[in-house]
């Protein structure tokens, strides 16, 4: 068995890039879209699913619709709930306290946000709904989340991966049955430096 091509790719530059983006809905550039449309003409897959943030869901829907195929906005491919944070710039906050952050996500979370284990549970759970080739815009912590997820990273290793806007990181998986996690390989990670 061959598995199925999941590709997931980061949306491209919102209206404000350099801030702490999470669950604030900002649009994206027009160029980021423009961006995203073209890298996923060359790529292989049945279907297209994408966060429900504006920044995902605005390249997906031009992308499924060229390619006359479904598309799926989805809560659980969301990035990372920032709480009071969300739409800050890092250098407004006490960096002692972002620092904890990056150290421990699900010990030290954002004010009134959402905990790495958290991300890393939603982010599962969509990933058991990918039966078939798929192509999934999203987010940079939640493709990390699914590389921590797939293959056991911790919090730590999956910030060694580069994910800049339009990064794309394509997964060959072999579903399992019984709800458990399909088996994975990383077959490449552009990181689109463009």
């Amino acid at each position: 068995m061959n598995g199925i091509l999941l590709h997931l790719m980061r949306h491209g530059a919102p209206t404000e890039p350099g801030l702490l983006l999470g669950h604030r809905d900002d649009a994206p550039l027009p160029a980021g879209t423009a961006r995203c449309v073209a890298r996923a003409e060359k790529l292989e897959f049945a279907q297209v699913f994408s966060s429900d943030l504006s920044r995902a869901r605005i390249p997906a829907r031009q992308i499924a619709a060229l390619r006359k195929q479904t598309h799926r906005a989805d809560r659980r491919w969301r990035e990372l709930d920032f709480g009071a944070w969300d739409g800050l710039a890092p250098d407004a906050l006490d960096p002692e306290v972002q620092a904890r952050f990056w150290n421990d996500p699900d010990a030290c979370a954002p004010p009134g946000g959402e905990r790495w284990s958290q991300l890393r549970a939603r982010v599962s759970d969509a990933l058991l709904g990918i039966q078939r080739s798929s192509l999934v815009i999203t987010h940079g912590g939640t493709m990390r989340a699914a590389l921590s997820v797939l293959f056991g990273f911790d919090h730590r290793q999956v910030w060694a991966f580069e994910l800049g806007y339009g990064a794309l990181l394509s997964l060959r998986l072999w579903p399992e049955t019984g709800g458990r996690l399909p088996s994975a390989q990383i077959v490449a990670l552009d990181k689109d430096h463009g």
